[in-house]
């Protein structure tokens, strides 16, 4: 049977769909993992009576159940959305919208432009997307990095906030440079969270422990690295994550990004100027510093790290022995998401990876 046909035959046991709209239904669906994996996700678009519609990832751990959201019209909607701000005084003149490339994002985004001049960005996604966003970005809109909130959809299926200029990955100076805007601007005004609420992805699956987030991120990693890495460095790796749950005493929860990496933060005349699409996370600190430090495969020494390293931990919770720990592990981890995202940086990270390997424990 083929991946249509597949699709199409799934697309059946979908429930809260009338027989009429599975027919019409043509998939153009792409699976990350196989289609009887209990978590699948399905992406991009499909077509319903010869109008595109919007079809938003949702995982499921552990049910493998797909939720389609059928949005309308990108057209229709966005227009809608222009008239609900004029008519809320929130814009007072005359915009023309064009559709921008989503990258990393999984919703759609339109640019809102005054004048021919990029002003606003709407973000139309599923409410357990666009809920934490905004959150978020009104817990630290005291940061500069962060883009200010317009307008949040009471039904929370869209959000509109200002356009910060320049671009994502590129043209950005050395990864000294950049992190210390990061450290000053955002890290340092990270807050402490409750003792009550649970670890991991506030959109996502809850945690008991930081080590479970951990133990969940290596067993991802370890699919996607397979025989990349010898088997003995995954082993080393494997002491490593046994070695890190020896500070979960020590943990402190904190309300992070949790996604700060150089395809989020925007660049511009080769200076930070801000951070966007946070996938809100409760998590240690560290966890957003090293996330930054190896989202980019230059600047990945020891010099760069410890200097940075020294800036940040300015309390010193952190131990450099730690330091190298977490390090270590989000290297690996960012080493599987290169290979299934951005192979071509491939080369790099592994390079690293044979100067910072030595520092795993061994058996």
């Amino acid at each position: 049977m083929s991946l249509n046909a597949a699709l199409s035959a799934y697309l059946q046991t979908l429930p809260n769909i009338s027989a009429d709209c599975k027919k019409a239904y043509v998939p153009v669906f792409h699976f990350i993992n196989k289609m009887t994996s209990i978590k699948a996700v399905l992406l991009q678009k499909f077509i319903y009576k010869n109008k595109r519609v919007s079809i938003f990832r949702r995982e499921y751990n552990y049910y493998g159940t797909i939720i389609i959201s059928k949005r309308g019209s990108y057209v229709e909607k966005i227009n809608t959305i222009i008239d609900l701000l004029k008519n809320n005084s929130l814009i007072s003149t005359d915009l023309k919208a064009e559709n921008l490339n989503s990258g990393t994002t999984n919703g759609v985004l339109y640019l809102l432009l005054v004048d021919n001049k990029p002003t606003y960005v709407v973000k139309m996604d599923i409410a357990n997307i666009i809920k934490p966003t905004q959150q978020f970005l009104t817990a630290y809109s005291d940061t500069s990095l962060l883009p200010n909130i317009i307008y949040t959809d009471p039904e929370e299926q869209f959000i509109v906030y200002d356009y910060i200029a320049g671009e994502t990955h590129f043209n950005r100076s050395s990864k000294i440079d950049w992190m210390t805007i990061l450290i000053k601007q955002l890290f340092d005004k990270y807050t402490k969270v409750d003792e009550a609420t649970p670890w991991g992805r506030i959109n996502g699956t809850s945690r008991s422990s930081w080590s479970d987030f951990n133990q969940s991120s290596l067993e991802y990693a370890q699919q996607n690295i397979g025989n990349v890495l010898s088997v003995e460095d995954h082993k080393r790796v494997e002491l490593l994550v046994n070695k890190l749950k020896g500070y979960s005493q020590l943990e402190e929860k904190y309300y992070l990004h949790g996604d700060t990496g150089v395809h989020n933060f925007v660049y511009l005349n080769k200076q930070l100027k801000g951070v966007i699409d946070p996938s809100p996370l409760i998590g240690p600190k560290i966890y957003d510093f090293t996330y930054a430090f190896c989202s980019s495969p230059d600047n990945l020494d020891l010099n760069t790290l410890l200097t940075l390293f020294a800036m940040w931990n300015s309390d010193v919770s952190y131990t450099e022995e730690r330091l190298l720990d977490e390090v270590i592990f989000q290297l690996y981890t960012r080493i599987g998401i290169c290979i299934k995202v951005h192979p071509h940086d491939l080369p790099e990270y592994m390079d690293a990876w044979e100067r910072y390997k030595k520092y795993l424990p061994n058996n």
